[in-house]
């Protein structure tokens, strides 16, 4: 993993070079794993920034709490990681002046996502210094896959195959949410944890499953994301699982989401429910290198219209280091896909306070069409009691 964070590093300095671009500024987490192969676990949301710049014509160099730096040393290919502390005048303030230099021409930074604390700081700093934005120069290297990353987007997918086992077996009448969502990350985590080591670089990755489970239950379906609750299942609930925000492994994300009915579905549940699958799956038999994305969504956008249903405003989305990446699978994007490229294929129909209709799978685009990350069922999913 370190090799191949330190190959995209060099090809990100080579493009910067032809761009004229001197520096850059990263910031998100996803990018600074990415390029520098680590991540901390306590970050800039408690005011203490982890930065990552790196220079067209020299080293890149780390900046990181003095606190965390025994980990991210040894965790990162970066040799040159500069520490700072929370009091005194050792602060990151001063660290990232060392590494910008005196008098910057620009500063090209991830402007989308870059956090206040130190855009903030930038522009009290650097007033005159235009802010430009380094995004879609790491982006355009992020859209194909390689070998590598799709291996470790195929265990995630083991993992997330794990978790969704686990939450259809844990559904019963008088069940609870939280339940679920508990036995879910028990059986996520323990599938992880193999296909790890406690050697090498590895020793840092945690295989636990964390983040709050979206989970939906009975009437409140419709609602999209809302969280496991205490909420009882009831007969012929119909339960929804999306996992976007916890099928992940060594950073890389995937789009996962199913749709259950306890015991029982009802006609008109299961009607919405095929409806989800039948656009889902129009929309990953159309993949293939040579179309532009936005004939994807086409292809799902005719079965909802022609099921009677309203279209949502993309059909998937480009998976990643990043929860979201480019390019979508929607109307106006023409993009041309190709073997590499990673997407979340999602079917979706709310009728608010009633039902809804969900399923979500990643895949990964071939030569041919596509290979699935996630394998699980893709039919009407009705637990025996």
């Amino acid at each position: 993993m370190l090799v191949e964070a330190r190959t995209r590093t060099l090809s990100l300095q080579a493009r910067m070079r032809d761009m004229g671009i001197e520096r850059a500024v990263f910031t998100d987490e996803s990018s600074i794993a990415y390029l520098a192969g680590f991540w901390g676990y306590l970050g800039v949301e408690f005011g203490r920034p982890t930065m990552l710049v790196v220079g067209a014509e020299e080293a890149p160099v780390v900046i990181t709490p003095l606190m965390e730096s025994e980990m991210v040393a040894t965790m990162t290919w970066v040799e040159d990681v500069r520490t700072w502390e929370d009091m005194g005048q050792r602060n990151w303030g001063r660290a990232l002046a060392g590494a910008l230099g005196d008098k910057p021409d620009e500063i090209w930074v991830e402007r989308g996502s870059i956090p206040a604390i130190v855009r903030n700081h930038l522009d009290e700093t650097y007033p005159d210094v235009p802010v430009k934005d380094i995004s879609p120069v790491l982006g355009a290297m992020r859209v194909i896959k390689s070998p590598l990353e799709i291996q470790v987007m195929k265990e995630a997918g083991q993992i997330a195959n794990a978790m969704m086992t686990a939450a259809f077996g844990s559904l019963r009448e008088g069940a609870k949410e939280y339940e679920s969502a508990l036995a879910v990350i028990d059986a996520g985590s323990r599938r992880a944890a193999t296909f790890l080591t406690d050697k090498g670089w590895e020793r840092f990755v945690s295989p636990m499953i964390h983040n709050l489970q979206i989970l939906q239950s009975g009437k409140d379906t419709s609602m999209v994301h809302r969280r496991a609750s205490v909420r009882e299942y009831q007969r012929s609930d119909p339960v929804y699982f999306c996992f976007c925000n916890m099928a992940q492994f060594k950073q890389y994300k995937l789009g996962f989401d199913r749709m259950f009915h306890i015991g029982e579905v009802t006609d008109e549940a299961a009607r919405v429910q095929q409806a989800a699958i039948d656009a889902q799956q129009a929309a990953i038999a159309a993949i293939r290198p040579g179309i532009e994305a936005q004939e994807v969504a086409a292809a799902a956008n005719e079965v909802y219209g022609a099921r009677g249903y309203e279209t949502g405003y993309r059909t998937g989305r480009s998976i990643g280091v990043a929860y979201l990446e480019a390019p979508e699978l929607k109307t106006g994007d023409t993009t041309i896909l190709q073997p590499g490229m990673t997407f979340a294929v999602d079917g979706g129909i709310s009728i608010d306070g009633v039902t809804a209709g969900r399923i979500g799978d990643s895949v990964v685009v071939t030569e041919t069409g596509i290979d699935y990350i996630t394998d699980y069922p893709r039919t009407l999913l009705v637990t025996e009691n």
